[in-house]
């Protein structure tokens, strides 16, 4: 990533106090042309370096600029490292050990010091790893992709020009434009299968500012639950919604909360079993009973 080497080539400078471009661009894998850009970068971010031609020659930071060679303290350090670490569970080529080395400038226990361990695959790891590397790439070269999407309603052929990956929601997404709708969707990855990166090029549309919206996505108005608990599934709702989030009633948990999306209310309930009586809303009750009937009938006589 082009942020990575500019921040890697500033910390080599602090370090060392020059540099040539020929071993820039072998260090960062890059040509000398990028190198050369790289520095135009550097020095419009306000940062003034130097050039210097022949023997003994080579890139510094001009004389009399006072740079803090902490740029970043070790708590932020720590807090790109995990980031990184984090990526790296679902990036086909780690890249926070060379990243922890060009930033850390001498400060060998930042990274050592990191307290956060984040996973960001899925079940599905592998298939996941390439999902994103694939896309990744085809949002770089604009490209369009084409998939087979298992939701709700069956399953369905999607072209779409990938715009963002999203991780929410402790999932994966691509946010494109549909060809087949032609709108902005969000497609959640563990769904999407069969992926292919076309040869056909497409040009960026103008997108929202603040990027996807994702509440519009998964906001069906909001739904108010009422449901009785028993005692047993006290942790689960401390987990879930905090300490505060029901009160006593004859033995049992009263929890009230709104949600946007009847779909995922209907599924929690659906996951505590016979452990919850939902209240209201009706509609949920009268699901809840033809779900009980019809795993009754399923099981009966078995």
């Amino acid at each position: 990533m082009k942020i990575d080497r500019l921040i890697g080539i500033i910390t080599l400078l602090l370090r060392q106090d020059k540099i040539t471009a020929p071993e820039l661009a072998e260090r960062f894998e890059v040509s000398r042309r990028t190198i050369n850009r790289d520095i135009e970068d550097i020095c419009r971010a306000g940062i003034p370096l130097v050039t210097v031609q022949g023997y003994g020659g080579g890139i510094s930071i001009a004389e009399g600029f006072k740079v803090d060679r902490s740029l970043l303290t070790e708590e932020e350090l720590q807090m790109i490292f995990s980031g990184v670490k984090g990526l790296d569970s679902v990036w086909e080529t780690p890249r926070s050990t060379g990243l922890a080395e060009k930033l850390s400038a001498g400060k060998a226990g930042a990274a050592a010091g990191d307290v956060f361990m984040i996973d960001l695959a899925s079940h599905h790891q592998e298939p996941l790893t390439r999902k994103i590397a694939a896309i990744k790439g085809a949002i770089r070269d604009r490209r369009l992709v084409s998939f087979r999407y298992y939701y709700e309603k069956g399953v369905c052929e999607r072209t779409i020009e990938p715009y963002k990956l999203v991780f929410k929601w402790s999932s994966w997404y691509v946010w494109g434009h549909c060809l087949e709708r032609q709108d902005l969707r969000l497609f959640k990855l563990d769904r999407l299968w069969e992926l292919e990166v076309g040869g056909d090029t497409f040009v960026p549309r103008e997108l929202p500012a603040q990027g996807p919206d994702l509440d519009r996505y998964f906001s069906e108005g909001t739904l108010h639950l009422k449901a009785l608990f028993d005692e047993s599934q006290k942790y689960r709702l401390v987990e879930e919604y905090g300490v505060d989030c029901w009160r006593e009633a004859d033995g049992r948990l009263l929890f009230e909360w709104d949600f946007v999306s009847y779909r995922n209310m209907r599924e929690w309930i659906l996951s505590f079993g016979g452990q919850v009586e939902a209240l209201e809303p009706e509609e949920l009750r009268s699901d809840l009973r033809r779900q009980a009937e019809k795993m009754s009938e399923r099981y009966r006589g078995t």
